[in-house]
C-alpha cells in the first residue's frame, strides 16, 4: 500500500462528509424506491497494480430510468451525490482499454455505497514530488525522459514512496468474486445469533485489526433484594444499579500467516467469570487472578491448506450454547440456561480446518470444562463442526468427551467413618487420586472423583425464514429463529448417566424467534428454554456469603442425585441506529423447582460475608445431613424471579 492510498482515503472522507453520511460497503438490500432520502455512490478507480486512474468516465444508470456521468479525479476518486435509492449499473470507460461493467449496485437512503473499480490499464509514469531523504543522498543522475500521455487520455499516477511501513497499510480490497475465503460466498450473516452484525471493520491494516467492546446496563429484580445481588446468571449481577459489565480492547494480529488474538476483560465480567469456574482452585499460582483480566489470548499459524487451516494455542471462546460470550453479538441480553450453564471459553489447543468454503471442522485438546486448569490426569477432547451453506442457514455441532474434568462436588455431607468435612470432595485417602475410597456425599454412597468423566453434546440450528431484501420499507425486514439442544452426563467413580441415587445428567433446550423492522433498525426477540440437571453439576453456584464454584455453599448443595429443573423466557427489544451500537431493553422471567433466586432478604449475611463461604453462618453444618441448623443465618432464596433491564452495547 502506497501513500496514495492514504490520500485517497482522506479524499473519500471529505467526499462523504459533504454527503453527511458514512462510507460502507454495498448493502445486501436497498430501501423501497419511493420518496426516500437520497444516497451516494463513491469509489476509487485503479489499475491491477493499485495505481489510481484519473480521467476515467464513470456512467451510472438506474433501473427504471435515470442516468448520471462523471470523470474520476487524478487520484482515481469518483462520486455521485443525491442518488435516488434503488439498483444502479455502473460502466467505467478508459480509451484503449475494455470497459468495466458493474451490473447491479444497491443504493440505500442516507448512506454511501462504496464500490472500487480495478481496470486493465497499463501504468504511465508521471513525475511526482521527491520523497524526504532518510539516508545520505546519492550522486545526482539524469532522470529518464517520460513520454507525455496523449491529449484526453487517462492519467495513471505513479504512487509516491511510502512513508508508512507495509504492515500498517490498509489491506488489499477483496476480489469481486471470492471463491477461496471462508464464508465469502455466503453473503451477509450478521443477522445470526452469536455473530457481530458489522459488515466490515471500521479500521484495518495488514498487521492489526483492532476491537473495542463496551457494555453498560441497568437491571432491576422484581424480588428487590436488599443486597442488590442477582443470582444464577452469567450476564446479570446487580439489581437497582447502573453497572459497567464489560470494557474490552485488543484485536487480531496477522502477518505472513502468523496469527494472534488478544482481548482484555474489565468490568463485572472480570470478577464474575472467574468465580463461575472452579478449576482455578486446583494447585497454586492463583490462576483466577492470572487469567482475570483477559477473555481471549491465543497465538498460532495459518496454513494454506484447502480453504484454510489454523492451529492456535491459548484461551479462546467456545461458543457452546449458540449465544456469544459477548452480549453485543446476541439477540437477547440474558440467554437461557443452555448457554448460561455451559462453558464460555476453553484453554488449550484448537485446530480450525475449512475443507470447503462453507464448512469448518474444529477439533480441541483442552484443559477441561471451561477451565484455566484441569482437575485430574487427562485433558479433554472435543470439537465443533460449523456449516453455513448460504445466508439463511447455520448448523453448528459442539462435542466434548473423554477428559476427567469434573467440577468439585461442593458438599459438606460427610460423617463418621467416611471422613472429615471435605468441601472440595477430594478422596479421603491422603491425596492418592487413584485410591478406591472417595468422599461420602450422602445421596448415594461414596464417589471417587478421580474416576468421574463427562460427555456433552450441544447442537444448534439457525434459520432465516423471511427476508424483504430491502423492500420492506418501515415494516418487517427479516425474520429468523434459533433452536439449541444440549445433552450430557457424568459417569464413573460411583456416579451414573441414567439411573440410581448418584445420577449426574444434563438436558436442556432453548428456542428464540427474532423479527427485524425498518431496514433492520429495530428488532424484537422472544424465546426461552429449560434445563433439567439431576446432580446440579453445571448449575451456577449462588454467591451466598461470597460462595464461588470452587468453595460451594451448604445453602445450595450440588451433590449427585439432587434434582434441579429450571425454565425461563425473555422478551427483548433492540434499537440499532449504527452497526456498532445497540440500545436494548428486556424482561426475563425465571423459575426453579427449588429455592434459588435472590429474595428481598438477599444472599449476604448481616454485616457482610464472614469469610467462610463453604460453611454455615452462625454455626456448623449438621454432621449427618450437611445442612445448616435452624439457629443459623439463612439466605432468602425464591423459586421465581422477574428481571427488567436496559443498556447500551458498543463494538468497534
Amino acid at each position: 500500500m502506497k501513500m496514495g492510498k492514504y490520500l485517497q482515503t482522506a479524499l473519500l472522507s471529505v467526499t462523504t462528509s459533504i454527503a453527511s453520511i458514512p462510507i460502507v460497503r454495498a448493502q445486501d438490500s436497498a430501501a423501497p424506491m419511493t420518496a426516500a432520502a437520497p444516497g451516494t455512490i463513491v469509489g476509487v478507480v485503479t489499475n491491477a497494480a493499485k495505481v489510481p486512474i484519473g480521467g476515467a468516465t464513470v456512467t451510472a444508470a438506474r433501473t427504471g430510468g435515470g442516468i448520471r456521468s462523471t470523470v474520476s479525479s487524478s487520484d482515481g476518486i469518483y462520486s455521485f451525490a443525491d442518488v435516488p435509492p434503488g439498483s444502479w449499473a455502473l460502466t467505467i470507460s478508459v480509451d484503449g482499454s475494455p470497459d468495466v461493467v458493474v451490473p447491479a449496485l444497491s443504493v440505500v437512503p442516507n448512506k454511501a455505497t462504496r464500490h472500487d473499480i480495478v481496470m486493465n490499464v497499463p501504468a504511465t509514469a508521471k513525475p511526482s514530488a521527491p520523497a524526504v531523504a532518510l539516508a545520505p543522498a546519492a550522486p545526482a543522475v539524469a532522470a529518464p525522459k517520460v513520454a507525455a500521455p496523449a491529449a484526453g487520455a487517462p492519467t495513471v499516477v505513479a504512487a509516491p514512496v511510502p512513508t508508512f511501513p507495509e504492515a500498517l497499510q490498509a489491506p488489499a480490497p477483496s476480489p469481486e468474486v471470492d471463491t477461496e475465503t471462508p464464508w465469502a460466498d455466503v453473503g451477509y450473516v450478521g443477522w445470526m445469533n452469536g455473530t457481530s452484525r458489522e459488515h466490515e471493520p471500521i479500521f484495518d491494516t495488514k498487521f492489526f485489526t483492532p476491537e473495542i467492546r463496551l457494555d453498560m446496563n441497568y437491571l432491576q429484580s422484581g424480588n428487590h433484594p436488599i443486597d442488590h445481588t442477582i443470582v444464577g446468571s452469567t450476564e446479570e449481577f446487580r439489581s437497582g444499579e447502573f453497572q459497567i459489565e464489560q470494557v474490552s480492547f485488543g484485536g487480531d494480529f496477522h502477518w505472513e500467516n502468523v496469527r494472534a488474538r488478544f482481548l482484555s476483560m474489565f468490568g463485572m465480567f472480570a470478577t464474575t467469570t472467574p468465580r463461575n469456574d472452579a478449576s482455578s482452585s486446583v494447585g497454586q499460582w492463583d490462576l483466577d487472578d492470572a487469567y482475570r483480566y483477559f477473555s481471549e489470548a491465543n497465538a498460532g499459524y495459518h496454513f494454506d491448506v484447502n480453504h484454510g487451516l489454523n492451529v492456535d494455542v491459548g484461551v479462546f471462546v467456545s461458543y457452546i450454547g449458540l449465544f456469544s460470550y459477548y452480549n453485543f453479538d446476541n439477540w437477547t441480553y440474558q440467554p437461557s440456561f443452555v448457554s448460561s450453564n455451559t462453558p464460555w471459553f476453553f484453554n488449550g489447543l484448537r485446530v480450525q480446518w475449512w475443507p470447503t468454503q462453507n464448512l469448518k471442522i474444529e477439533p480441541w485438546l483442552i484443559n477441561g470444562w471451561q477451565s484455566y486448569a484441569k482437575f485430574n490426569s487427562k485433558p479433554g477432547v472435543g470439537g465443533q463442526i460449523l456449516w453455513i451453506p448460504n445466508d439463511s442457514l447455520k448448523l453448528v455441532f459442539n462435542s466434548y468427551s473423554i477428559g476427567q474434568d469434573n467440577l468439585n462436588c461442593q458438599t459438606n455431607n460427610t460423617s463418621g467413618s467416611n471422613g472429615t468435612t471435605d468441601t472440595l470432595c477430594q478422596p479421603q485417602n491422603g491425596g492418592n487420586p487413584h485410591a478406591a475410597v472417595g468422599s461420602y456425599v450422602g445421596a448415594g454412597g461414596p464417589v471417587d472423583w478421580s474416576r468421574v468423566k463427562r460427555i456433552h453434546e450441544d447442537d444448534s440450528v439457525e434459520v432465516k425464514y423471511y427476508d424483504a431484501r430491502g423492500k420492506g420499507g418501515a415494516g418487517v425486514s427479516k425474520m429468523a429463529f434459533s433452536y439449541t439442544v444440549d445433552i450430557g452426563c457424568e459417569y464413573g467413580g460411583g456416579v451414573t448417566c441414567s439411573s440410581g441415587k448418584n445420577k449426574e445428567s444434563f438436558f436442556g433446550m432453548m428456542l428464540y424467534d427474532r423479527t427485524w423492522f425498518h431496514s433492520d433498525l429495530y428488532a424484537v426477540t422472544v424465546g426461552g428454554g429449560f434445563m433439567d440437571n439431576p446432580g446440579r453439576y453445571l448449575a451456577l453456584t449462588p454467591p451466598i456469603n461470597g460462595a464461588t464454584a470452587a468453595t460451594g455453599s451448604p445453602y445450595f448443595t450440588q451433590a449427585p442425585g439432587q434434582k434441579l429443573l429450571q425454565w425461563d423466557t425473555q422478551l427483548n427489544f433492540q434499537y440499532m441506529p449504527k452497526d456498532w451500537i445497540t440500545w436494548w431493553t428486556e424482561a426475563t422471567f425465571r423459575h426453579s423447582d427449588v429455592p434459588y433466586w435472590s429474595g428481598s432478604g438477599g444472599v449476604t449475611p448481616p454485616g457482610g460475608d464472614n469469610g467462610s463461604p463453604g460453611s454455615c453462618v452462625g454455626g456448623g453444618a449438621n454432621p449427618t445431613t450437611g445442612q445448616c441448623d435452624a439457629g443459623d443465618w439463612f439466605p432468602d432464596l425464591r423459586t421465581r424471579e422477574m428481571v427488567y433491564g436496559a443498556g447500551v452495547l458498543v463494538k468497534f
